[in-house]
C-alpha cells in the first residue's frame, strides 16, 4: 500500500510560516496548491463536502497583503485549513453530513473559526463527517463515505474522517474536527496523522452542532503533533502550559484490560513509545471502573443525542441514514434514571482515573485496537491475522468483534473524564497505520507533546 502524499505531506506549519515570512511562498500559492490537490484527490477520497475556492483565494490575498505590510498574526497566518462540516463557517453550507440539513447555510462563524481567522488561517472548505458525528466509522454521510488514503476501500474512521483524510492525503496541513468519544483520535490513527483532543472545554464549542454536549470537544488534526500544538496555542493562547523542564513520567496502560486488541497493534505501538522513552512500567485500568465508564459514556451520549434529534426523529425519520435512524431510535429508549445515575458517577470516575496519574504524568496505549476495517464492515472476524478476543471484549457475536465498539474502546473513557489525549502515528501493521494514544491530566499537555516527540526522535523536519 503506497504512503499517501500530496503538496503538504511532510511540510510542517512552522516550515510553512518561515517560507511565508521569508518570501519563498505566498498564502495565495499555498491555497492554490490545496485547491489543486483537492481537485485531483478528492473525487476518490471524498474528504470535502464543500470547497470555498473564491473565499479562500480572497482570504489568501488579504493574508499576503497583511504579511507584506508587516502584520504578523502568528504561525497560522496564511495557512490553508479544513473545517469539519459540523462546525459553522459563515456563508458556507453546514450539512452535518445529513439530508436533514441539505441546503442549510451557516449565518455566523463558530467561536473556534473566529479564532482561526484571527490567527490569520485561511478556511479552504468544509470536511466530511459521519452523519451528525454519530459514529466512529466515517462511512455514513449524506455526502458518501470519506475513504482512507492508504487504501480507499477502507474506513477513514470517524466522525472527523474528512479532516483526517484531507491531512493524510496532503491536501491541507491542518484541519479542525470534533471529538465526543474519539472522533478526532480514531481517524487520526486509522489514516496515519496526529490528532489532538484537548481537555473538555479548552476550545469553545459555540457554533458547533452538538452530539453530546457533556463530551463534545473541538480538536485538531495535522501531519505532526508539533503542528497540533502550534494550532492549539494559536486557538487557546493561555491553554497549553509551558514546558517546566521536567521529563515526563510515562507508563504503558495495558489495552487488553479494556477491550480485545490485535497483538500486532499493541506490540507495534508499545515498541514505538519505548524507542523514545526506554522500557515502561505497566499499569492496568481499575477493573471495577471499566464497565462503569463504558456504561456511563453510553448513557450520557445516548441521552444527550436523543434530546438533540427528538424533533427530527418525530417529524422526518426518513431523512436519516438507516443505520443512524436505528442508533437515534435506540438512544431515545435510554431511561432517564440511567442518565441521572451516569452524571452522578462522573466525578467519582474522574477521581478514580486520575489516581492512575499519581505516579505518572502520561499514559501510553494504542489509540485503536485494530487497523482500518473495510467500508461498511461492522464486525471483525477472528481469523487470518486475528483481533485477539480478550476477557473484556464486549458486543461479541459468534466470535466476532463489533467494529463500532472496537473503534471507541480505548478512546471514549477519556471523554467521560475530560482529560487531554493525543494520537500520533506509531508505524504500520500489515501495511496500514496504527496510532499511539497519549493521555494526561489537564495542565500536563506539554508532556503529551514532549513524549510524542521522543517516539520519533525529536521535532519535525523543516
Amino acid at each position: 500500500m503506497p504512503t499517501p502524499s500530496g503538496p503538504f505531506t511532510g511540510r510542517t506549519i512552522a516550515g510553512l510560516a518561515r517560507d511565508l515570512r521569508d518570501g519563498r511562498t505566498t498564502s495565495t500559492a499555498l491555497v492554490q496548491l490545496a485547491l489543486d490537490a483537492i481537485a485531483e484527490a478528492d473525487p476518490l477520497l471524498n474528504a470535502f463536502i464543500t470547497v470555498d475556492a473564491a473565499g479562500a483565494r480572497a482570504a489568501a490575498r488579504r493574508a499576503d497583503e497583511e504579511l507584506a505590510g508587516g502584520v504578523n498574526r502568528g504561525p497560522l497566518h496564511g495557512v490553508p485549513v479544513g473545517v469539519k462540516d459540523l462546525i459553522m463557517v459563515a456563508g458556507l453550507p453546514a450539512t452535518m453530513g445529513s439530508r436533514h440539513f441539505a441546503g442549510h447555510v451557516a449565518v455566523a462563524d463558530a467561536a473556534c473559526v473566529t479564532r482561526l481567522r484571527q490567527a490569520g488561517a485561511v478556511v479552504i472548505g468544509k470536511t466530511n463527517t459521519h452523519e451528525f458525528a454519530y459514529g466512529p466509522t466515517g462511512d455514513r454521510s449524506a455526502a458518501g463515505p470519506s475513504r482512507n488514503p492508504w487504501e480507499p476501500a477502507r474506513m477513514s474512521g470517524g466522525s472527523s474522517g474528512g479532516s483526517a483524510v484531507a491531512v493524510a492525503a496532503g491536501m491541507v496541513p491542518l484541519a479542525l474536527g470534533t471529538d465526543t468519544g474519539g472522533s478526532v483520535r480514531i481517524p487520526a490513527a486509522l489514516c496515519g496523522v496526529a490528532g489532538f483532543k484537548p481537555a473538555y472545554g479548552a476550545i469553545p464549542v459555540d457554533g458547533v452542532f452538538p452530539l453530546a454536549q457533556s463530551f463534545d470537544t473541538v480538536g485538531l488534526l495535522a501531519g505532526h503533533e508539533e503542528d497540533c500544538l502550534i494550532a492549539y496555542r494559536s486557538l487557546v493562547p493561555a491553554g497549553a502550559p509551558k514546558d517546566d523542564g521536567r521529563p515526563a513520567r510515562v507508563a504503558w496502560l495495558d489495552p487488553t484490560g479494556l477491550f480485545a486488541c490485535d497483538p500486532q497493534v499493541a506490540r507495534t505501538v508499545r515498541r514505538a513509545v519505548e524507542t523514545g522513552t526506554g522500557p515502561l512500567e505497566e499499569v492496568a485500568f481499575p477493573a471495577k471502573d471499566v464497565d462503569e465508564l463504558r456504561e456511563t459514556y453510553i448513557a450520557i451520549q445516548s441521552s444527550e443525542a436523543a434530546a438533540v434529534h427528538a424533533d427530527r426523529l418525530a417529524e422526518a425519520p426518513e431523512l436519516f441514514d438507516p443505520e443512524l435512524l436505528e442508533r437515534v431510535r435506540g438512544a431515545a429508549e435510554m431511561p432517564g434514571w440511567r442518565y441521572v445515575r451516569a452524571m452522578r458517577a462522573r466525578p467519582r470516575l474522574t477521581e478514580s482515573v486520575g489516581a492512575l496519574f499519581e505516579r505518572h504524568d502520561v499514559l501510553a496505549l494504542p489509540t485503536v485496537p485494530l487497523t482500518a476495517p473495510l467500508l461498511g464492515q461492522r464486525t471483525v472476524e477472528p481469523d487470518g491475522e486475528p483481533v485477539a478476543l480478550g476477557q473484556r471484549a464486549t458486543e461479541l457475536d459468534g466470535g466476532s468483534v463489533a467494529v463500532r465498539a472496537a473503534l471507541l474502546a480505548l478512546t471514549s473513557m477519556w471523554n467521560v473524564v475530560g482529560f487531554p489525549a493525543l494520537s500520533v502515528p506509531a508505524g504500520t501493521v500489515r501495511g496500514l497505520p496504527v496510532g499511539l494514544q497519549l493521555v494526561c491530566r489537564p495542565g500536563g499537555e506539554h508532556l503529551l507533546f514532549e513524549t510524542a516527540g521522543a517516539t520519533h526522535g525529536g521535532p519535525p523536519p523543516g
